[in-house]
Order: C-alpha cells, then sequence, then structure tokens
C-alpha cells in the first residue's frame, strides 16, 4: 500500500512538473494519434439520455456548460441530463448510488478522493483503451493504480492558498504576509476599511480544509519528512502533532477575531464569486481556480493567490488535478458515456474548450494558449523555482469527508482543534482498519 502511494504521489508530481514545463515553454507540441481527433465522434444510440453526476458546487466546470451539451446533443442525439448532488453530501450519494442499481453513466469527481471515498479500481472503468488515451501527454494525472480511469482536458494542478484582491491590497498598502502575525495584522487593516477580510464559505465543509491541507503538508515537508508515512502505518497519530492543533485553531482564530463573513455555516462557495466580484471581500483560502471563476465573469479583476500564512516562508499548496469525469462499471449507457468523452477530445472541441478556459493542454494536437497573468505569476512565483507542496490530499488513503464534518463542527462550536484531532484519529483508524491496511 506505501508503494501504491509512492506511485500515485510521484504522477501528481510530474503532473505539477509538466505545468512548469509547458507553461514556460509555451504550447504543447504537435503529432500523436488522430483517432479521437476527426471530423466526428463515433455514431451512438440517437435519442438516448446519459446521467451526469455533479456536486452543486462543481456547476461551473467545463463539462457541464450548456453549449457544450447541447453541440453534442445536436450531433450524436444523446442528451446530457445533470444530477446536481448536494456539496456537502456528494461522496455519501455517489456511494450510495454506486452501491445500488442507480449508478449515472458519467461522474465528475477529483481522482485522488475517487481512489479513497468511491473505491475506484471496484467501481470505475478502466479506459486506458480508449482512442483519445493515445494522445494524452501526462497521462500520469489520470491514472491510478497502473492504469487511465478518469478523462479531463487539462494537466493543470490546481494551487491552493489564500487568493486575494491585489488591486484592494494596493490601495490599502498592503502587503502580502509571511506569517500568521502578519495575516492578523493585514485583517484588521482590511477590516477597518469596512470590507469583509475572508470569506469562509463552509457550509461546504471541505472549503474548510484548504487552510490546514496546505500547511499541515508544508509542516511535514520541512520538519518531519517521513510523517504521512508514519500516520499511514499507524505508527503516529494525528493527535499527536501539536503543530496539527495550532494550525486548526490558527484558522479558528481567523474566525473568532471577527475577519470572517458571519454566516460561515449558512454561506455556500458557489456565493464566492459574487462576493469578489462585489468586492465584499478581500480573501478567501481557496485554489486558484476560483481565480479563474471570477475573471470569466469580470475580466478586470486582479486577483492572485499566495501561500497559507501559518508559519513564515510557506510553499503554495498544489492539490492534484480536479474535477475529472469517470465512467462507473454499472454505467447503463456505457457507449454513449465513452462517446461524450470522445466527442469533448476531439481536436476542434478541445482546442475551443482550452483556448476559452486557458489551460495547460493534455492532449499532443491542442495548443496550450497564452496563460493568464495570474497562472504564469505562478509558475513563475512558485512552480518553476520549486516553491509548492502536494497537499495532504495526495498523501490521505482513505475518505477524508468525516475530516470535513469534524472542522465545521470546530466553527459551530461544539469541539476544538485538539478534539477535531482526537476524534478524527479513531474514525481515520477505523477506516484504514476497514482498508485492511498494516498498521492499523
Amino acid at each position: 500500500m506505501n508503494q501504491q502511494t509512492k506511485k500515485i504521489a510521484a504522477g501528481l508530481l510530474g503532473g505539477l512538473l509538466a505545468v512548469s514545463l509547458t507553461a514556460c515553454g509555451g504550447s504543447a507540441s504537435p503529432g500523436g494519434s488522430t483517432a479521437a481527433g476527426g471530423s466526428g465522434s463515433s455514431s451512438g444510440a440517437g435519442g438516448a439520455t446519459i446521467e451526469l453526476a455533479i456536486s452543486k458546487s462543481s456547476q461551473d466546470s467545463i463539462f457541464v456548460q450548456q453549449d457544450l451539451l447541447d453541440a453534442f446533443e445536436k450531433e450524436s442525439g444523446i442528451k446530457v441530463n445533470l444530477q446536481l448532488l448536494p456539496a456537502e453530501q456528494t461522496a455519501t450519494v455517489l456511494q450510495t448510488k454506486l452501491a445500488v442499481d442507480e449508478t449515472p453513466d458519467i461522474v465528475q469527481y477529483n481522482l485522488a478522493s475517487a481512489t479513497t471515498d468511491l473505491n475506484l479500481e471496484r467501481n470505475f472503468e478502466i479506459l486506458d483503451d480508449e482512442p483519445w488515451v493515445s494522445r494524452i501527454e501526462n497521462k500520469e494525472v489520470l491514472s491510478a493504480y497502473g492504469h487511465v480511469y478518469s478523462f479531463h482536458l487539462s494537466q493543470d494542478t490546481g494551487m491552493q492558498g489564500v487568493v486575494y484582491n491585489k488591486d484592494m491590497f494596493e490601495e490599502l498598502g498592503l502587503a502580502v504576509p509571511n506569517n500568521f502575525e502578519e495575516f492578523l495584522a493585514v485583517c484588521e487593516k482590511i477590516k477597518a476599511a469596512g470590507i469583509t477580510p475572508v470569506f469562509m464559505p463552509f457550509k461546504d465543509n471541505w472549503a474548510a480544509n484548504v487552510w490546514p491541507a496546505a500547511a499541515f503538508a508544508d509542516y511535514a515537508e520541512k520538519n518531519e519528512p517521513k510523517l504521512f508515512k508514519e500516520l499511514n502505518s499507524g505508527k503516529k497519530k494525528w493527535s499527536d502533532i501539536p503543530a496539527f492543533a495550532d494550525i486548526l485553531q490558527q484558522q479558528y482564530e481567523v474566525y473568532e477575531k471577527g475577519y470572517t463573513n458571519g454566516d460561515i455555516l449558512s454561506d455556500s462557495y458557489d456565493m464566492a464569486v459574487g462576493k469578489f466580484l462585489n468586492k465584499e471581500v478581500a480573501m478567501m483560502f481557496m485554489g486558484d481556480w476560483l481565480i479563474q471563476n471570477v475573471n470569466d465573469n469580470d475580466p478586470d479583476m486582479n486577483l492572485g493567490v499566495f501561500p497559507i500564512p501559518y508559519a513564515p516562508d510557506a510553499k503554495l499548496g498544489a492539490s492534484p488535478l480536479g474535477g475529472q469525469l469517470f465512467i462507473p462499471k454499472k454505467a447503463k449507457h456505457m457507449e454513449e458515456a465513452k462517446q461524450f468523452f470522445e466527442y469533448v477530445a476531439r481536436k476542434d472541441v478541445a482546442q475551443k474548450i482550452i483556448d476559452e478556459q486557458k489551460f495547460v493542454s493534455n492532449f499532443s494536437d491542442v495548443t496550450t494558449p497564452e496563460l493568464p497573468a495570474y497562472k504564469q505569476e505562478i509558475v513563475d512565483d512558485y512552480i518553476t523555482p520549486k516553491q509548492t507542496v502536494l497537499t495532504v490530499d495526495a498523501h490521505m488513503l482513505v475518505d477524508r469527508s468525516e475530516l470535513y464534518r469534524l472542522l465545521q463542527d470546530e466553527f459551530a462550536g461544539g469541539i476544538d482543534a485538539q478534539g477535531v484531532l482526537t476524534a478524527w484519529d479513531e474514525k481515520f483508524a477505523q477506516l484504514m482498519k476497514d482498508k485492511e491496511i498494516e498498521g492499523f
């Protein structure tokens, strides 16, 4: 199992390197098979409807935009129906659907999470032999256990830290903070200007994990390089690491000091774009995908991202590539689902999407456009000088949804930072035992 973890982490690191090389070197090189790049997708069962399950918090996904779905239906006769799942219950709902005869034909999820949350090997189709796979430049970001299980056009890894309004910082004379004390001072000045310093949309409990996911990983890399191996072998417990409790307490302190929105357990991620567009907030603990979402609505919004400032000189968190599409083994319309992948992967369709989204292309015959300023800045300031660290998600072997709920409980006042870790120890041990991992 440790070897499996190493393989997955190595693949994620490979994807991160590819982003750096491709972004710095310009467009992807031409060439490769044209099997999925022809004049049209293969013929399918006209009139069929395929079900695509996706979290409500991911409705901005490129794969569910109505113009794409309409174009696919017009050409193939196949309709795509969206199953919007409650963001805070996405994993649980999908686990139930996969266990009974309600399996969707396509699922959007994160690969790293699918290996743990959704039992990837048991529940999802291996896609190694699909025609578009021969054109993929970096298979690792779509693969686990030696096989391609997922589909995406991009090889971008999401960067996680503090997304912030750069113009607002400049107007208020603020510098990017390099430690927690400086961060609190920045929050105080923003609050004094009548602006909410930090938006916390913790109704979606996964959002509460952005701060610790990056900070835990940075701490481990700099202080205990073998820490995640020891946690995954039962040699250490999460509650044994005082720094982890301190990091959780820091995030709570930002809320406790009044530097956040008041209704953090009622406000959801889908409100974030509007908050930034209306200049109601200055910062948010989130991935750089939020920047793109805001810029899609207002290209003049000048946002950036800096590392979680839990300690001096922290590295920027690098999350595994997310938002991949998967086909369950029990899909009722397997061939039509595969046809949708073929259509989106087709050179003309993929190029249009990648140009619009400013993705780093993962297809050999699809060109990477000039990167947006914020993304080029990430490449120059963090990726190229190797100032990134894979978040905790890359090291986890089990479902993390219970940890997210515990983090949410902390802000509800039901548990403190140390209590979160102690409760997670118990749940983590049971999950690892259920997977028959040595040491538990």
